[in-house]
């Protein structure tokens, strides 16, 4: 199920249509509510962030690969309270400059993206020296029998989904590349299947 129609056409209406409830929008919300000044998001699919971030944001810089996620965005691009500016490109090579973002966001991003480590490399990278990381991500659970099926499930997954694991330890990713967690929160998503809803909500400092 992967390459052509599928990921361009398919896959993201499937996404919206998994990620847009009341329960998702909520968490959302609660991920992006700190977002301030210059903001830079990665894997920005359809743009269901928009809605959500606050008075506080002045612009913001969306890094997306896909072409149907960007023209799923359009609408929504329009209907802004501020200037976003689209980027075609992967988060692993971002081509913005050093230190030039107040916040970065991730949200359903870190899952799907080749190489997490250098993701978030990157993003420290283009972060000012007091910038903040605001992310909402599935990923391994805690829970050692929902983590077994987890990586059971997770070749399946990877097709369905277009390249979405399931089994990948977000809060540690986060922390080995220099960010340390100003506030952090893990629990399933309700109304989620356990192995797809185990999800971390924080805010993490750039530190030095």
């Amino acid at each position: 199920m992967s390459g052509g129609f599928y990921e361009s056409r398919v896959f993201p209406w499937l996404n919206d249509r998994l990620t847009a409830g009341p329960s998702l929008a909520a968490i959302r919300a609660e991920a992006v509510g700190s977002a301030r000044g210059r903001v830079v998001e990665i894997g920005f699919g359809s743009g269901l962030n928009l809605a959500h971030y606050p008075a506080s944001v002045q612009s913001l810089v969306a890094v997306e690969p896909s072409a149907g996620m960007r023209a799923r965005s359009r609408e929504r691009i329009a209907a802004a309270r501020f200037p976003v500016e689209v980027i075609e490109g992967v988060a692993e090579r971002l081509p913005l400059p050093d230190e030039g973002f107040d916040t970065a966001v991730s949200t359903l991003t870190l899952c799907t993206v080749a190489e997490p480590e250098l993701v978030l490399a990157e993003l420290r990278r283009v972060l000012r020296p007091d910038g903040r990381l605001l992310l909402m991500e599935h990923g391994l659970s805690e829970d050692d029998g929902v983590a077994r099926w987890q990586r059971r499930l997770n070749g399946l997954q990877r097709v369905v989904a277009c390249g979405c694991n399931l089994d990948r330890p977000i809060g540690q990713l986060v922390q080995r590349q220099g960010f340390r967690f100003e506030s952090v929160r893990r629990f399933y998503a309700p109304g989620m299947p356990r192995t797809h809803g185990w999800v971390t909500v924080g805010a993490a400092l750039k530190g030095v």
